[in-house]
């Protein structure tokens, strides 16, 4: 607390007695502390002395304090503070909380001063001429190159927009309507659009709330009349998927006087063209690789996903251009209603709000930008680095491989000692205020960098991608607007709808997929079972899987690449393993997966391709020599096969999918397998085709092959003396990890559970890596909820001989019967698909994309299941989990027929043993299946939410469970 001293000659600093130890530290870092806690904190911390009292009643902290506890539609009470009061209290205690503002003197802070100024100035009385960015008007598309900006006129003249697109026009037709707010939180922020209006009349943020919906069409289709594409912006490769597939593409934008968008890259290196209808808008742009003075580039070296640290476009404008000499200058606009403003792929913009505006937004992919896209898709993280930020992003290392081809001057370049997890990248240092002179110099030096070598040309960009990675395995950048499968499926359908463009598309293919490299293995397979020559649609792998796989005549061809060459090894050596027991037990299963026709392994040795044929019962020289062979035990038959496999996967669980896995050995050794092709089309592409009694064929049809699938017999396990060795003793990066304490169960069922108690050593962390959309408050009580050993699952007993017995059944687990890996054929009266055609390939696999090429009316029913290279062993309830999230999504009427058909019990004797702690939870299958989905590799809690939104603000994993997974409980299971 502050001293009372005796009175002074005019006001006496407070800061140095009010903040006591903290006064070391700048008003700025004291004010983003304040940020971490919660209101009630804040509000204990404001009573500590005067200072704290007025830091704690900012309005900017208030701010952040609420938007980091709204989750959904708000609407703002006039301050921040009173709107965060009345979200933490709903009684009407907040007008008691917020009192009568104290004043104090004889405190200063340049820093609140400075934010206070941004708060409340206006940008009326700035004077920004009409920039230096060219103008144009009927612009033809031959004139246009798509490789500068350009600012276009007329092209919105005739739209309904132009005119229906004010505040007040929107607020007659869309009070109601909730919009998403721009991101300034980790959680979904939208408000009706009265509300909106309101807060915009009411506020004075430094950087206020901004409408940026790209959901604007679905909650307001009516927007969507009211404009169209330009002329020159309708090519647009993306127009081949789906809608539901589509990454987000199109965006309402209305925002407020100061409101703005930071510094930034558009996704994936997109192009994009801004209409504004409302207002005006102050833009600045820098071409690719020059960064803007004050921004930092975070480039993650695990999976290259990228990170902006950029001030508010208010900020930038006030504090950092007036530094700019007239030659560090940006490309500048002031873009007035009705013009449309091109921004080409890879450039820097930034956008101020000088009023009320009102615009929408558009990004795309044509034949100008579609390498750049497909490179910044690909895995890595120093291409990505050099697209956005030249060769700032390049290390020492770097320079050796390019110092040939690259023109540079060597005294320009700073080499960076940072480290080898992520790189910073930065134009202005931390604590630097732009006004005393550093600035400028390191505005020069990234402008030499930026002039002297680089350039945005894909060839010297894809210079920097990293030759070594494996393209199917590596970490996908969670900044990608798409997944690695949905950028498989694009890249085909684009493949097969636009053959005009397969020259283009291939070069893409290779960027994003390393394809060339795929196609190579894929042709020496083809010479030694010596399959026709391909045909130039055959030369793509086709689908989402996590393995490429091609399409030839009778035939599909599987190259195992995932996770590595072990990996690869076990999925296939347990597939062929699976299909071996299958025939043996002459399973009715045999008629609905498909059959195997060859499998073998290829390599590359002296630069040469060799294969040798193998069907999973031996160890080949090739693989024997490889280091990460391991002991195993005296098995007859299938060394690489399902207790193998699950000594991997015991070994792998906890492992983070950043460490390599044998990638060095895995690139020049691949294993594969052929089968027989399946006539007709995936589930996925005919879900929203089919009728109502055909998926419930399917619902049946799934619980009748689940059930021979868990009723197949298993194998001998391997001999308990090396069970015990691989379980007791596990050696990782060097150290010795002991393993649990033994769990004195049946030895095949050792590895499933303490797999399980691996995983669920760090839930907490594994839960935050999916994020959002998955409550705190669940992620907090998940150790709580879940079981403290999961061998409590699974009802051990001894019966009258003394031997321990399990009350579950241990099965066969295919792991992902997903939409993707289910096949239909035609029934009735269009049986099949007759006669030879050109492209049977693309009509056997409903990649045609065709107007006409409709499903409606046809009856499909259910034929097959691929892909068994996912196999383990372990409880059924695991396989429910796919089925009924991703093929059923959701649905309880699919999910009963499912059940009705299966006929299995999933827990024998459920009420006849009691668990060691006699608790109710372990007593309903729900629980089960719930336990499952929290330890899963997969973001099934992520399918969870987005299949019931209304468990986004759950309070306990009970509801959830309940929610998901209660008609399980229904459940007894058939004697």
């Amino acid at each position: 607390m502050e001293n009372s001293d005796s009175p002074s000659v005019g006001p006496r600093d407070r800061r140095p007695d009010a903040l006591g130890d903290l006064r070391v530290l700048p008003d700025e870092v004291i004010c983003a502390i304040l940020e971490f806690l919660t209101p009630r904190d804040v509000a204990r911390v404001a009573c500590v002395s005067s200072v704290m009292y007025i830091l704690c009643n900012e309005e900017p902290l208030w701010m952040s304090l609420c938007l980091h506890r709204v989750n959904g539609p708000f609407q703002y009470k006039g301050s921040w503070k009173k709107t965060g009061l009345l979200l933490e209290h709903t009684n009407g205690e907040s007008e008691e909380l917020l009192g009568k503002q104290l004043r104090f003197d004889g405190f200063n802070s340049w820093f609140l001063y400075k934010r206070l100024y941004r708060c409340y100035t206006t940008l009326d009385s700035f004077n920004f001429d009409k920039g230096n960015v060219e103008r144009n008007e009927n612009l033809s598309s031959e004139d246009f190159d798509g490789k500068k900006p350009v600012l276009l006129t007329g092209l919105a003249d005739a739209w309904p927009a132009r005119h229906t697109w004010t505040t007040d026009q929107l607020l007659m037709n869309y009070r109601d309507t909730s919009f998403k707010i721009s991101q300034r939180s980790s959680r979904k922020i939208s408000m009706k659009f009265k509300d909106y209006v309101s807060y915009m009349k009411l506020q004075h943020d430094e950087d206020p709330l901004y409408i940026f919906d790209d959901k604007f069409g679905e909650v307001a289709p009516g927007l969507l009349k009211d404009y169209n594409v330009p002329y020159l912006f309708r090519e647009d490769y993306f127009d081949v998927l789906d809608k539901d597939q589509r990454p987000p593409f199109r965006w309402l934008i209305i925002g407020p006087e100061r409101s703005g968008a930071s510094w930034h890259v558009d996704p994936a290196l997109t192009s994009a063209w801004n209409t504004l209808l409302c207002g005006r808008k102050r833009w600045a742009l820098y071409p690719p690789g020059r960064v803007p003075l004050g921004v930092t580039v975070h480039v993650n070296e695990e999976d290259g996903d990228v990170n902006i640290e950029a001030p508010s476009s208010l900020q930038w404008w006030l504090d950092f251009y007036p530094l700019l000499a007239d030659e560090d200058k940006p490309i500048e606009c002031t873009q007035l209603p009705g013009e449309t403003i091109f921004v080409p792929s890879g450039w820097w913009h930034c956008v101020l709000n000088l009023e009320t505006t009102v615009a929408v937004t558009q990004n795309f992919v044509n034949s100008t930008n579609f390498e750049f896209v497909c490179l910044d898709m690909a895995p890595g993280y120093r291409h990505k680095g050099v697209c956005r930020a030249g060769l700032l992003a390049v290390d020492d290392g770097s320079f050796e491989d390019i110092e040939n081809n690259v023109p540079y001057v060597k005294n320009d370049l700073s080499h960076s000692n940072l480290s080898r997890k992520e790189k910073r990248l930065r134009i202005l240092e931390t604590g630097e205020d732009p006004k005393y002179g550093r600035a400028e110099n390191v505005v020069s030096k990234n402008y030499n960098l930026w002039k002297h070598g680089f350039s945005y040309d894909i060839n010297f960009l894809s210079m920097f991608l990293d030759k070594e990675r494996d393209h199917y395995n590596s970490p996908w950048s969670s900044g990608n607007c798409m997944g690695q499968r949905e950028m498989r499926e694009w890249l085909y359908r684009l493949w097969v709808g636009k053959p005009a463009m397969r020259d283009l598309i291939w070069k893409g293919a290779c960027l994003a997929l390393d394809a060339g490299r795929l196609l190579e293995c894929l042709l020496e397979i083809c010479a030694f079972h010596n399959f026709p020559s391909l045909t130039e649609f055959q030369r793509l792998p086709v689908g989402t899987g996590s393995n490429p796989v091609y399409l030839l005549g009778d035939c599909v061809v599987k190259i195992f690449v995932e996770d590595g060459l072990e990996a690869s090894l076990y999925g296939l050596g347990t597939e062929l393993e699976f299909h071996n027991l299958v025939n043996k037990a002459n399973s009715p299963l045999q008629n609905h997966i498909p059959q195997v026709l060859g499998s073998g392994i290829l390599y590359l040795e002296n630069g040469s391709y060799k294969i040798v044929p193998w069907d999973g019962s031996t160890v080949p020289d090739v693989i024997s020599k490889c280091d990460f062979l391991l002991e195993r035990g005296k098995v007859d038959t299938f060394p690489f096969g399902i207790w193998s496999k699950q000594q991997y996967i015991y070994r792998k669980a906890g492992i983070s999918t950043s460490e390599p896995i044998n990638s060095v050995v895995g690139m020049k050794i691949w294993p594969y397998i052929i089968t027989k092709r399946c006539k007709g089309k995936i589930f996925a592409e005919l879900r929203n085709t089919l009728e109502s009694e055909d998926v419930l064929k399917l619902a049946s049809f799934l619980g009748e092959q689940l059930r021979h699938l868990h009723l197949l017999p298993r194998p001998p396990h391997i001999s308990s003396t090396i069970v015990e060795r691989e379980l007791n003793v596990h050696h990782t990066n060097g150290s010795t990890e002991a393993a649990p304490d033994n769990l004195n169960m049946p030895a095949e069922w050792d590895f499933f559970i303490r797999t399980l108690n691996k995983k669920k050593n760090n839930v907490s962390s594994h839960l935050k890596k999916w994020g959002n959309p998955l409550p705190s408050t669940l992620i907090e009580k998940v150790d709580e909820y879940i079981p403290d050993d999961f061998a409590k699952l699974l009802y051990t007993f001894e019966d009258e001989n003394d031997a321990r017995k399990v009350c579950k059944p241990l099965s066969w687990i295919h792991s992902d019967i997903m939409d993707d890996n289910i096949h239909m054929e035609p029934c009735g009266d269009n049986s099949c698909f007759s006669g030879a055609s050109k492209d049977a390939d693309l009509v056997d696999n409903g990649y045609r994309n065709s107007s006409d090429d409709t499903e409606e009316g046809k009856s499909w029913r259910p034929s097959h299941i691929l892909d068994f290279s996912d196999l383990s062993m372990g409880d059924p309830i695991y396989d429910l989990i796919p089925i009924y999230l991703d093929v059923f999504r959701g649905d309880p009427f699919l999910f009963k027929r499912f059940l009705e058909s299966y006929k299995l019990p999933l827990v024998r004797s459920l009420y006849q043993h009691k668990s060691v702690e006699g608790d109710d939870k372990f007593g309903r299958l729900s629980y089960y299946a719930m336990c499952y989905c929290i330890v899963h590799d997969e973001n099934i809690l992520g399918a969870i939410l987005s299949i019931w939104n209304e468990l986004q603000t759950a309070k306990s994993w009970e509801e959830v469970e309940q929610t998901v997974w209660g008609e399980l409980n229904n459940y007894k299971g058939f004697p």
